[in-house]
């Protein structure tokens, strides 16, 4: 279903709260399904990713129960040995984190198994587990020899390795010791920098042997010990707000004059808070207010306001990992700022949802904003306060994080600004009520 986003002539105001934060709440699913006992869970984002993978683990015979608003989530685990073997293919549906995180968990099963997605998740590369995975001793085979989904997988005994990934990725990571918790031995992975640690801070909460550390070279080194058992929390384990879906208000704020927006609760892992520091470095006023920690993760409210002399910056090297997600909502502030905003080093959105590398700049384009694809990120000219955004129809290539952005964009626009939005309807990945929120503002 298409969606039309129309421009506005006043401020944003107000506070609100976000879903709760993706990756952790498919990781809770995940481990509190290998864990022994009832893990409770509050705050669960139920969109269609986080969901798929609560299908994968009903039908490999966990329990799972949800509240009626699909928010709270109790998780009947079976312990690290106790999943079932499903008659039937496993569908990840739109999700590449239950796609590459389960295949490591599949992967050290007493039984086979075969997985799929949607049409888009047939054409993400899942070599890149694939690769580790086999080093440690399983039997992985991409269905149709590309490399992608369809993943048939033979259930094998597994054993440790260190494995040094090109690429600074917490799904590889995660795959790699989701299957470290079975595995012989010590499983270690060296990434260039450190990515998102939701994996490593909810393994340790729930009784694995962890352990993280910086190498002379700057590169991040994670193991995991062979794992007996993981024992369920025994509180409510409550998910913050995803920074990833406060990116959108924020960015909104940003663009729109006068605007003062609070986020409440939102997750400030020191792996995922790059928009912040992205932002700060572009002059934006943004503060970190209330600062706590509620499990095993810290939190904040953000507070941001309109802020006229937004310039532009270049955004690369290790920030990368920590604001992957968020390049094409910051790609969108950018044509706000005054000069030209650099980001490089993000060749990884190549192989996200859509290329949002290509995807981006042809919208951008498309509304009026000059923009350049360069090998491994994009240049974008902003405007400064005299941003205008111009009507027109953005293709999001099904991709959430695309229709958000351009969303957001829209807003910076006249009354009579209109964008029209291909498949807008796509939001219901990760936040299903992303219009609902940005109309209540």
């Amino acid at each position: 279903m298409n969606k039309t986003v129309k421009g506005i002539d006043r401020p944003l105001r107000g506070e609100l709260t976000v879903p709760g934060d993706k990756s952790i709440s498919h990781r809770a699913v995940m481990l509190g399904s290998l864990s022994e006992g009832v893990t409770r869970v509050k705050g669960f984002l139920n969109g269609a990713d986080c969901l798929s993978t609560i299908g994968c683990f009903r039908n490999l015979g966990i329990d799972i129960e949800l509240s009626d608003d699909e928010k709270e989530v109790t998780i009947y685990g079976k312990g690290l040995h106790g999943l079932n073997a499903y008659n039937g293919v496993l569908d990840c549906g739109n999700s590449g984190t239950t796609t590459r995180l389960i295949s490591g968990i599949l992967s050290a099963q007493s039984f086979d198994s075969e997985l799929t997605g949607d049409e888009s998740i047939q054409k993400r590369p899942m070599k890149r587990i694939m690769k580790p995975l086999m080093e440690m001793g399983a039997d992985i085979t991409s269905v149709k020899g590309n490399d992608c989904a369809p993943l048939s997988i033979h259930g094998k005994s597994l054993h440790g390795i260190t494995y040094e990934s090109p690429v600074a990725s917490a799904q590889v990571k995660s795959s790699i010791l989701f299957a470290g918790l079975y595995a012989d031995g010590k499983t270690t992975v060296i990434e260039p920098t450190l990515s998102r640690d939701h994996s490593e801070r909810m393994l340790r909460a729930l009784g694995a042997e962890v352990s993280t550390r910086e190498l002379p070279d700057g590169r991040a080194e994670i193991s995991i010990e062979h794992c007996e058992k993981l024992v369920a929390p025994k509180e409510v384990l409550e998910i913050p707000g995803d920074i990833s879906s406060a990116a959108y208000f924020i960015s909104a704020a940003l663009l729109v004059p006068g605007s003062d927006v609070i986020i409440r609760n939102v997750g400030i892992n020191p792996t995922r808070d790059g928009i912040i520091e992205a932002y700060l470095s572009m002059g934006a006023d943004i503060t970190l207010e209330n600062k706590r920690v509620s499990g095993s993760e810290d939190v904040a409210d953000v507070h941001v306001r309109y802020t006229e002399g937004l310039h532009g910056a270049e955004i690369g090297g290790s920030l990368i990992p920590r604001l992957i997600d968020e390049l094409p909502v910051i790609a969108a502030v950018a044509a706000g700022a005054s000069g030209n905003t650099v980001i490089k080093n993000a060749a990884e959105l190549k192989v996200k949802e859509s290329n949002r590398i290509a995807v981006m700049v042809e919208g951008l384009e498309k509304v009026g904003v000059k923009a350049t694809e360069t090998e491994d990120g994009m240049i974008i000219e902003g405007q400064g306060r005299g941003l205008k955004i111009c009507s027109g129809e953005i293709d999001t290539h099904k991709d959430h994080r695309i229709a958000m952005t351009f969303a957001v964009l829209a807003l910076a626009g006249t009354q009579d600004t209109e964008v029209n939005l291909i498949d807008g309807d796509c939001i219901n990945i990760s936040y299903p009520t992303f219009y609902e929120d940005m109309a209540n503002l």
